[in-house]
């Protein structure tokens, strides 16, 4: 069986023929780079995705900073990792690369600040 699919490592957007025996990867073509065969293989094998949302500020400039995932969750655990932000608040002044939350929703993974937001003045 044939699947296709558009990367989404770079900007090039190449179009992917992911040859499947099964569950099983067989072949990729149509990629540019290595990163494509890379995430050929992990998006039809086990997906995960970085999330990015805000979390609420207290004492902040603004009433809120951006966050992420420091590394891929499983798409699966995308939800629950939402769910889990609603409830998080922060004490400014928050800084680029603090950790917001750890291990968000069981996966391991923590949430880090993408964005400043100091105390208000």
């Amino acid at each position: 069986m044939i699947k296709e699919l558009t990367c989404i490592r770079c900007p090039i957007g190449c179009s992917l023929q992911v040859e499947m025996n099964g569950d099983e990867v067989v072949n990729v073509t149509g990629n540019n780079c290595p990163r494509g065969a890379e995430y050929a293989r992990k998006e039809l094998t086990a997906p995960s995705r970085i999330v990015t949302s805000t979390v609420r500020t207290i004492g902040g400039e603004r009433d809120v900073v951006a966050v992420k995932t420091a590394t891929d969750v499983p798409k699966g655990a995308m939800m629950d990792v939402i769910r889990a932000l609603k409830e998080v608040e922060v004490q400014a002044p928050v800084h680029i690369g603090d950790v917001v939350l750890s291990d968000v929703a069981g996966t391991g993974v923590d949430i880090v600040a993408t964005a400043e937001n100091n105390r208000r003045g």
